[in-house]
């Protein structure tokens, strides 16, 4: 046959055991392929609005607690379902003594155990889950439960007296700023490089 070395020879045998073999191989990529593309593609779209929202004028906001604010955090037309509530507060020189030098400070109500929505106790300045009793400080810092890291925050400005909220980000025990990652995701030492984050989360 051509291009066979001398003296090789392809049985009938060999000939459709290799024909069927790539036969199959054709008909589970037809299959395979579609499936992954559907399952792993909507990793890679991002879906987070790329602008800034107006949660309210300065005079609504205080450094000694916190007001929760609704806004969409899905871009797409889906309703009710795209919104979410965040809690805001006028950043305090005296407690916030980290890396990320906001105007305001803003929380994700998004838990950092399985995603359960978190509340604020103003009592005892501590952000509550009731799935599974994590806790959380003033600051939104790790304070009890299973959470790995603390909550979630969103960019803030200022504009005209008016609080902007913009993308939200994750941060590290050290409150330092790290690509948003999924709940129950470590961002301390070498666990930041084996959780990379997602555009979708």
């Amino acid at each position: 046959m051509p291009a066979a070395f001398e003296g090789e020879t392809v049985t009938r045998r060999r000939l459709f055991t290799g024909g069927a073999m790539a036969a199959g191989g054709v008909a589970s990529a037809a299959f395979g392929l579609p499936a992954l593309g559907f399952a792993v593609g909507p990793m890679f779209e991002d879906e987070t609005p790329d602008r800034f929202q107006d949660v309210g004028p300065e005079a609504d906001f205080n450094p000694q607690t916190y007001v929760s604010k609704v806004i969409t955090l899905v871009a797409q037309d889906v309703g009710e379902a795209g919104k979410t509530t965040i809690y805001v507060r006028r950043s305090d020189p005296e407690r916030d003594r980290d890396k990320l030098k906001q105007p305001y400070v803003a929380i994700s109500t998004r838990c950092a155990h399985l995603g359960c929505p978190v509340r604020y106790v103003q009592a005892s300045e501590r952000f509550i889950c009731p799935c599974h009793g994590g806790v959380y400080g003033f600051d939104g810092k790790v304070e009890g439960g299973p959470p790995v890291r603390p909550l979630d925050r969103f960019e803030t400005r200022v504009e005209n007296g008016r609080v902007l909220v913009g993308e939200r980000f994750s941060v590290n025990s050290k409150l330092d700023r790290h690509a948003v990652r999924d709940p129950s995701n470590h961002l301390d030492g070498i666990w930041q490089y084996l959780y990379p984050p997602r555009p979708t989360t």
